[in-house]
């Protein structure tokens, strides 16, 4: 039996008033756990990036360049203020390429590595930031996942950064041959985008090797490697060639992958064959109409010169930076699983079938929704900052479009307009690139993720649609 004076205690802490009480602050979400990761990062690089060690002698950097250089780099997006080559030290040149190899593969995910190596245990929060950055399914499996990527990651980066040194290294000397290799191999990998190449001219990147096939078929791997998705690697691995077993997404990814890329250069062939590769031979025409469909998808690389381009060829370039590369990858945009659950879902209703099926499974009632509010939200930020630009600078729409969607997709493709933004314009692609990478993983998905079912139901009233 409690004594009188516990019952006390206790009737009084039953009947203490609900604003009385005590309650426990929430916890910091791992939504915004990842997010403030990825803002800490950009902060500490656009720092180092201020540092005279940085800068080579003759060139001066401000804050704004120095962020906005820290922000494409940890997002992976390649858009530039300063010539990478022309305006960066060593130093700084090695900065954005640490930057470039943190966001690429999430600070959570090297940290959860370097756990790993250091035999730390791995709790459950960390199970679920894991989970919840490299955008898997379920929570099992995550800390094999992690080992498969960063091996993968180092295997990969290491191969193609041997293949290009076999380009470099006569041209550059074995040396500045082997670094460029390395800063190539990563930065196409992480589908960055930015490149060394300013001493063949300012912002060429890669147009003097437009027919080289050596380099423009190992960036083009390494970009669709790095742009597929890790939860693909790993079906890819455990399933071998066994298409059958694979996973419905690995299908998916596959599939759509494979209609972008075959048909994105078949337009780009006929669009440009007259136009910028009027010069080449057949051959050479249909390597570069290749790299003109990979690069689009989140890559920021190119061969030929996008300022010269056909308006059509502009405006297949924007609709491919929307689209992107595939989950839980290096890749950004609304990415190409988005895109088919779209299409699958306007095929059912247009076919008045009950279910979405595809590759013999049903699709989630859920996946419509979380597709629609995707896209909603990527264009909504690309369409608000279109006005932004167009109402305080003058440019050409299609110009300004190719930026735009450029940073909503963590791109890196510009037509020659990212130097000459004013402030306004480039604070809002610096917000833009920032969304659009931290979006990828985690930002769209904070809309969807909490779903609560209130006790009453309101009627049910049809409104007209179309």
């Amino acid at each position: 039996m409690l004594h009188k004076s516990s019952q006390k205690e206790a009737v009084s802490h039953r009947y203490e008033p609900p604003e009385q009480r005590v309650r426990p602050a929430k916890p910091f979400s791992r939504t915004k756990q990842i997010m403030l990761g990825f803002l800490v990062i950009i902060l500490i690089g656009s720092l180092l990036l201020m540092l005279p060690v940085s800068t080579k002698p003759g060139q001066s950097t401000d804050y704004s360049g120095a962020l906005f250089t820290s922000v494409s780099a940890t997002c992976v997006t390649g858009l530039v203020v300063y010539d990478t080559y022309t305006h960066w030290t060593i130093f700084g040149q090695l900065v954005i390429l640490t930057m470039i190899q943190i966001g690429g593969l999430g600070l959570i995910t090297i940290t959860s590595f370097a756990m790993i190596i250091l035999r730390r245990r791995i709790g459950l929060n960390s199970r679920e930031l894991i989970r919840e950055s490299l955008n898997t399914p379920q929570l099992h499996g995550g800390v094999r996942l992690v080992r498969t990527i960063i091996r993968g990651t180092l295997l990969i980066e290491g191969i193609g950064a041997l293949l290009l040194s076999i380009r470099f290294v006569p041209e550059l000397g074995f040396g500045r041959g082997i670094y460029y290799g390395i800063f190539h191999s990563i930065s196409a990998f992480c589908n960055a985008g930015f490149d060394l190449m300013g001493y063949q001219g300012e912002f060429s990147s890669l147009t003097a090797y437009a027919t080289d096939p050596l380099v423009s078929i190992v960036i083009m791997l390494l970009i669709l490697i790095g742009g597929i998705g890790f939860l693909v690697w790993d079906d890819i691995l455990v399933n071998k060639y066994h298409f059958i077993k694979y996973r419905l997404q690995t299908k998916v990814v596959l599939v759509m992958s494979a209609i972008l890329v075959f048909g994105g250069a078949l337009l780009f062939f006929i669009f440009e064959y007259s136009n910028l590769m009027a010069d080449m031979n057949f051959g050479e025409k249909v390597l570069a109409s290749f790299f003109a469909s990979v690069t689009p998808r989140t890559a920021g690389f190119n061969t030929i010169s996008l300022s010269e381009m056909t308006n059509a060829s502009k405006l297949l370039t924007v609709i491919f930076m929307f689209i992107g590369g595939c989950p839980g990858s290096t890749a950004g945009g609304i990415k190409v699983t988005t895109v088919a659950v779209i299409f699958l879902y306007i095929k059912s209703y247009l076919l008045h079938t009950e279910d979405c099926v595809v590759f013999n499974r049903r699709l989630d009632k859920d996946a419509i929704k979380r597709a629609s509010v995707i896209i909603f939200i990527n264009l909504s930020l690309a369409l608000i900052m279109l006005f932004v630009i167009m109402a305080t600078q003058d440019f050409e729409p299609l110009d300004v479009m190719l930026e735009v969607f450029s940073a909503t997709g963590t791109v890196g493709l510009s037509a020659g307009i990212t130097s000459e933004l004013n402030t306004v314009s480039r604070t809002g692609i610096m917000i833009l690139m920032y969304l659009g990478r931290v979006g990828s993983l985690t930002f769209a998905m904070s809309f969807t993720e909490r779903r609560t079912s209130g006790v009453v139901r309101y009627p049910e009233e049809r409104i007209i649609i179309g």
